[in-house]
């Protein structure tokens, strides 16, 4: 039964030790302590913001003995500067004061005349150490939409196949080419021929004439007729 307690009172040991290396003491006003303020009507209020307190912090109040005091009063008590009724007065010089519950508390100076000069404290209290606010969940992801694959590229038109019609006749000349007797014909043998029929002698027509051929045939022939 001894060791059982004597278990428990070491558990208890090492859990207070624990909760005061996490716990944090903060000196009120920080150098300047606890008095009243003389440049800054907003001092404490400011240095309040500049500070995170949880549960199981504590407050340092430093001040001369005798010549200042610490008071914990309600809201009310204040906003009036009541020194009357309050929750609890410290008078020590040094005062430790610690925060065991979450919330806002208030601090004024016994000396009503110092209270009025702004020597007062407002210190809200978030939740204890280790009791951490679970971080939020994350909104479920949205499933990928998943893209449709790009279009094929679009084959590139043939080239137009030449045309497989044959080429225009090339255009024939409106100057009519001159007729030239062919070579070794008969009749270019009298062409150049002079006889007479009756003792007229007769001159061999030149090519060109309409009238030429037909009666150069028929004088050819009579004269074969004739001489042969």
């Amino acid at each position: 039964m001894a060791v059982g307690n004597l278990c428990v009172l070491r558990f208890l040991c090492l859990a207070l030790l624990m909760a005061m290396a996490a716990a944090t003491q903060f000196r009120v006003g920080g150098l300047k302590g606890w008095t009243v303020p003389t440049d800054d009507a907003g001092f404490y209020g400011k240095w309040a913001e500049s500070s995170r307190f949880q549960i199981g912090d504590s407050l340092l109040f430093v001040y001369p003995q005798g010549q200042d005091s610490v008071l914990h009063v309600s809201q009310e008590g204040y906003n009036t500067c009541n020194t009357a009724a309050p929750i609890d007065a410290f008078q020590d010089g040094n005062t430790v004061f610690t925060l065991n519950s979450s919330g806002t508390f208030y601090f004024i100076s016994g000396n009503q005349d110092n209270c009025l000069k702004n020597e007062s404290l407002v210190v809200v209290v978030m939740a204890e150490r280790n009791n951490n606010a679970s971080a939020p969940s994350l909104p479920p992801s949205s499933p990928s939409v998943v893209s449709p694959p790009p279009p094929p590229p679009s084959l590139a038109s043939p080239p137009p196949m030449a045309s497989l019609a044959p080429p225009p006749p090339p255009q024939e000349s409106s100057a009519t080419p001159t007729t030239s007797p062919p070579a070794g014909a008969s009749i270019s043998t009298f062409s150049k021929w002079s006889f007479s029929i009756n003792g007229d002698e007769l001159q061999g027509p030149t090519w060109g004439s309409a009238w030429f051929y037909p009666v150069y045939f028929v004088i050819e022939e009579y004269y074969i007729y004739v001489y042969n």
